[in-house]
Parts: C-alpha cells; structure tokens; sequence
C-alpha cells in the first residue's frame, strides 16, 4: 500500500458556503506530509474529516486502503490525533489520563505509557495536576496521548503551538524518529513554516477550502532558485538602474523594502559597483536561497492552482 491516506474531491458545506472544496490529497505511507495555510483555509476541517469528527459534504476519504463510513472504528483506532486544543481530565496526572486513553482504545500494554511520556520529557511529572501544567506540558501531553498506543498515522493539528525553541526541536526530533524508525506516517500541519521546512517529505498547501499545490519538498528544492537581495533606501531607483545599466530583467522590488536580483549572469561585485556609481545607497547585499516560505507565498499569490 504506497498510500495511507487519500481524499477524492474533498467537500465540507456549512450553510450554503463551501469551507473545503475538491480536495483531493494523497499521503504516502511512511511520510511527513505537512499540511500548510493561513488561519481560516480549511486545514483544521480536512482533519477533522478524516477523523470522523466532521462529515464530508461531498467526496471520499481512504485511509490504510478502505473507505472511510461513519462506522469505521476500527480504522480510527489506528491512528492518533491532536485536533486543536487538547483536552483532559484535569485533576488527574499525567500517567493517569493515558491509563484511561489506553483502557478506552482497548491497548493493555501500559510499558508504552512510560516509553510516551519519556519521548515528551514528562516523566517526571509524578503526582502533578494537568490542571497545573504550561500549554506547552498540555500539548506535549498531547502529543504523549497520540503516541501512546502505537499507531500507525499520527495527525497533527499545529502541535508545537505554545511550545519553547528547545521545545520545539524536541518535537521535531521526535517526528523524524517516529517516521524513520517506527514507520510512522504523520500529517502535520503549522504556521512555522520552517519547522515543516526541516522535517517535511511533501507538502500541501491549502487556500479558501481549495488545496493549491502538493508537491515534495525534493521538487520544492529543484525550483528554488539563489538570488542577490539588496537593501536600500530607494528601491524603485536601484531597479531602474539595475535594469537601465546591466540590462537584468528578472528583478523583485518586495515591500518597497528590498530589491531581489534573479538573474545569474552578473556577478554581485558588477551590482554592487554599479548602483554606487549611480548614487544608490547600499545598507547591504547578500546572495540568499529560496526557502520554503518563499515558495509558500508565491503559491498563495497565484502560483499555481490545480484542480
């Protein structure tokens, strides 16, 4: 089975307007696949369609190779979730909100409890309230829950939400590890995008319910291309030059902030000597790669929209 997870013109209706539509996904079996897009794009209720939380509209969803029906428990119990806020029994500790996570999913190997807690670095949270925990302790709590009995697709509604830079490097970690040792198969989806950056085999990116571009992150790397970005207190005059002088067409002015320079053939010093000669105040210039929030805004900004 190359795929654990596809949709087929995936469709989510809430009072006549369409909040999801025509998304069709395919997650391979052993992949991070991270989910991305603004607040209010449609993430959130994909997820909760493929857990059964939401009932699509329209459209079909198949996970492990079987049609997903109101009925599949079966297929729910081989998967782990956090879909946003987790929730817990507060005045109950750590360990004991996942003995209970265990006997109502029916998994009686309670060793795993202690292995889950530990990969969170909760261990130690002995008698301790849940009610007295950080965000961030409730979300790798979270996280803990999901792992806890052993699934074979984890997914993640923004799971470092609330969490520190350690934090949050532990968590990515931690996701390699599952994926490369455990075979696990995780979708992930996040604002920061370079957290997915690190760790992401392919990525999806959704906009206003519509699903943009789904692409791995080995192609993504083949179209970023390296450029000269300068910074300077005239931008629009630095482009007229650059384009006047050298005769560089493929120019970016961003913001009015700064200018980007595509074009290879001209070496930065030729740049730089250029725009002092034409009195254009330089404050720096540095040749840079794309990166992945590059690519994530230009998709959004009419890069590419497949049916």
């Amino acid at each position: 089975m190359e795929h654990i997870v596809r949709t087929n013109r995936l469709t989510k209706t809430y009072k006549g307007q369409e909040v999801v539509s025509n998304v069709s996904m395919n997650i391979k079996k052993g992949e991070i696949y991270g989910f991305l897009g603004p607040n209010g794009a449609g993430k959130t209720t994909v997820m909760k369609m493929m857990t059964n939380l939401v009932k699509p509209t329209s459209g079909e969803i198949e996970i492990f190779g079987e049609k997903l029906t109101p009925n599949s428990y079966h297929i729910l119990g081989r998967m782990g979730t956090i879909i946003e806020y987790p929730v817990f029994y507060d005045k109950l500790t750590a360990r004991e909100n996942l003995d209970l996570h265990c006997e109502y999913m029916g998994f009686y190997n309670k060793k795993s409890i202690d292995e889950a807690l530990e990969l969170v670095n909760l261990i130690d949270t002995g008698k301790k309230k849940v009610k007295s925990f950080s965000l961030g302790m409730k979300q790798r709590l979270g996280i803990a829950r999901a792992i806890t009995t052993k699934p074979e697709l984890l997914i993640f509604d923004e799971p470092i939400n609330g969490l520190d830079p350690l934090g949050i490097k532990e968590l990515r970690d931690l996701f390699r590890m599952l994926c490369k040792e455990y075979g696990t198969t995780l979708l992930i989806s996040s604002h920061i995008l370079g957290e997915i950056e690190q760790i992401a085999d392919t990525i999806g990116v959704i906009q206003g319910g519509r699903l943009l571009r789904e692409i791995t992150m080995a192609e993504i790397h083949e179209e970023m291309t390296d450029y000269i970005e300068i910074i300077t207190t005239d931008c629009s005059k630095a482009a007229y030059v650059l384009t006047d002088k050298l005769q560089l067409n493929n120019i970016r002015v961003i913001d009015n902030q700064f200018v980007r320079v595509y074009d290879q053939h001209i070496p930065q010093s030729e740049i730089t000597k250029t725009l002092i000669l034409n009195d254009i105040v330089i404050d720096s210039i540095h040749k840079r790669s794309s990166s992945l929030e590059d690519y994530f805004l230009q998709v959004l900004n009419g890069g590419g929209l497949r049916d």
